[in-house]
């Protein structure tokens, strides 16, 4: 992955140095109370969405040593390592045991031949990741955070299995990240975990005993159809563990931790907190409608995610099924998806013959540009129906926007892209830039019609003028913007993420219902719930949509110098009788602070001087407690210079 330079040092570094970590903050019961830091994980190599290539969806376990040199090979020749594809990952697959004299992990020579070194480690991988080093690449393996692994649970052919006893095959991390991640990181010098979860996983549990599959119970933290039987403070602990021991063991930060605890145990709320990457779905199949089903899960939380801590829907499936080299106008969507939301670009591919139609979407160097923006904001939601989308991407330190059309239905359409969409001037030139014809086209003013065909996701670079002159809309610059308390007292499964059809279960199971928690946390430009914001019946199409009992910190960096919104009770709220207050802090100390307001009321207008604050919390408090959420909103909220 290109590290991006920053006045010397990388961003996330610089960001450690310039912004108190949580552990540093002034300790507090109250999840409401100012702390003046960034709380958010800053640990790890991921200032940018990783970039790379995955052994799964090319190959699930039957990975070996030739495939992997022959994809590193593959992405040097092709120029994409250049462009940025640097972690060569081995997923699932690779393990032989667990050695039970010492409990030393060992890797399956007859797949990884350089493994088998002798003497008292028996294998080590560092004679492959010393080669993919030497190359230029970085390297990424798997594990699990239970005790077993998840082609474990599921996968038919055992042949690529771990073989031994029950012991010897409990290859995860449970009970042994202290042995494990050491050896990972210092011995075989891996710069990449992806930590899987299935081996404390319910539906696993059940697979293991309708296949009569000799393992050990392991009491399950997660439970995918419950968020409130799962145990989230168990599982949170269980990868905090991980974090930690890989800070130790890597103490140039040089990793990246993913989680891969598919959007369960509402790891939405505390994933961002722990990891470099948040799974926010199960797995990603080649089919369009599973495509959705993982988008949506990322697309709607562009506040959870920045430098450091990205929302992941998944790796890439571009080349198979739906999106192979007969489908490009679904793989060109894909890809583009994938790259406005930040999400991670993992290739999933048998990458020693890819065709070329495929290396040109994987090497759109202007979407790689977008994805890799230094400035980390997610792509915000500026139109939503189950038709049609608009997401747009502010660029950091620019006036310029990226902004993405993406026709989800089967019919063409004609979609009016408005200057309101992109914050920008309507009375003022707009121009635009095709990322993928590379055409420029003819400026305009307020709204230019475009026609987009089924399945296809234009993606444009627009260049004018920002509505507000002197600064910046907070839902722009979402990556800056971390909810350290998001309000949500029960967690709920997010209806609006598309309802694919299990590729395991099918139509066995009773229907394909929401389960991913998500319900109700913090948005960018509308309410919690999907609303537009509404305050005493004034509509307010940009600011962030919140229920009371929240906080949010806001990276200022001592950039600008004021802070502005107006404030109030969504007329949308499910508690109208409650009483809350808005507060605004500049590294903790109180500058605005609303009148206590309920709903009906005009909204109050905030303005603080913030002046050079490394970090503005915004903080909504409800003064009575009637046991239900209250929407409230940050309504038109800026940073002004």
């Amino acid at each position: 992955m290109a590290r991006t330079r920053w006045l010397g040092c990388t961003l996330i570094a610089c960001l450690a140095l310039a912004v108190p970590v949580a552990a540093q903050a002034p300790r507090s019961s109250d999840p409401l109370a100012p702390t003046g830091a960034w709380s958010a994980n800053v640990r790890g190599q991921a200032a940018t969405p990783p970039m790379g290539w995955s052994s799964w969806n090319a190959f699930e376990t039957a990975i070996d040593e030739d495939k992997v040199l022959g994809t590193a090979r593959a992405l040097v020749s092709t120029g994409l390592a250049k462009l940025g594809y640097r972690y060569v990952n081995i997923d699932d697959g690779w393990w032989a045991k667990r050695r039970l004299s010492d409990g030393r992990l060992q890797i399956r020579t007859d797949k990884f031949p350089s493994a088998a070194v002798g003497g008292a480690e028996g294998t080590s991988f560092r004679p492959l990741t010393d080669r993919l080093h030497a190359m230029g690449l970085k390297a990424g393996i798997y594990t699990d955070i239970g005790r077993n692994s998840c082609s474990q649970s599921y996968s038919v052919d055992t042949t690529h299995l771990p073989r031994g006893t029950v012991k010897e095959r409990e290859i995860g991390l449970a009970g042994h990240v202290e042995r494990d991640i050491p050896l990972f990181f210092r011995e075989w010098g891996f710069d990449y975990l992806k930590v899987d979860a299935c081996g404390t996983d319910e539906t696993s549990q059940q697979a293991w005993q309708a296949r009569r599959a000799d393992f050990a119970a392991y009491p399950p933290m997660i439970v995918r159809d419950s968020v409130n039987r799962s145990d989230i403070a168990g599982l949170k602990a269980a990868y905090q563990a991980v974090a930690d021991a890989i800070a130790h063991a890597r103490p140039n930060g040089d990793h990246v931790l993913s989680l891969c605890a598919w959007g369960a145990a509402n790891v939405r709320s505390w994933g961002k907190d722990v990891g470099n990457l948040v799974r926010t779905s199960n797995d990603i199949t080649p089919v369009w409608g599973r495509m959705l089903h993982t988008f949506d899960s990322a697309a709607g939380r562009p506040l959870y995610g920045h430098p450091g801590a990205w929302n992941d829907p998944d790796m890439l499936f571009i080349g198979h099924g739906d999106f192979d080299a007969r489908h490009l106008t679904e793989a060109r969507s894909h890809f583009a998806l994938w790259a406005v939301t930040n999400a991670p670009l993992l290739i999933g591919y048998d990458m020693r013959d890819a065709p070329r139609s495929l290396l040109d979407i994987w090497g759109n160097a202007d979407l790689v540009r977008a994805n890799q923006d230094p400035g980390g904001h997610q792509a915000v939601i500026a139109y939503a129906s189950d038709d049609v989308q608009i997401f747009v991407k502010t660029l950091a330190g620019t006036d310029r926007k990226v902004v993405a059309i993406f026709n989800r239905g089967t019919g063409p359409a004609n979609v009016k892209l408005m200057a309101e969409h992109l914050k920008f001037a309507p009375d003022a030139p707009i121009a635009l830039r095709d990322l993928w014809s590379k055409e420029r086209t003819a400026p305009f003013t307020g709204m230019r019609t475009i026609a987009v065909a089924p399945r296809e996701t234009v993606v444009f670079e627009a260049t004018g003028t920002r509505a507000l002159a002197t600064g910046h809309y907070l839902s722009e610059l979402p990556g800056r913007v971390n909810v350290a308390a998001d309000g949500v007292v029960a967690p709920q499964a997010d209806p609006t993420i598309h309802r694919a059809m299990d590729p395991w279960a099918g139509t066995i199971s009773g229907g394909s219902r929401p389960v991913y928690a998500g319900w109700g946390g913090a948005q960018a430009d509308q309410a919690p719930y999907g609303e537009t914001i509404r305050l005493a019946g004034i509509e307010h199409r940009t600011g962030i949509g919140v229920l009371a009992n929240s906080r949010l910190e806001v990276r200022n960096d001592r950039e600008y110098r004021r802070f502005s919104a107006r404030v109030g009770v969504d007329d949308n709220t499910t508690n109208p009788a409650a009483e809350v207050e808005f507060l605004v802090y500049a590294d903790r100390r109180l500058v605005a602070r609303s009148p206590r307001m309920r709903f009906g009321q005009p909204p109050a207008t905030l303005t603080a001087d913030i002046g050079s604050a490394r970090i503005v919390e915004l903080v909504v408090r409800q003064r009575n407690d009637l046991g239900r959420p209250t929407t409230t909103a940050w309504a038109d909220a800026a940073l002004l210079r």
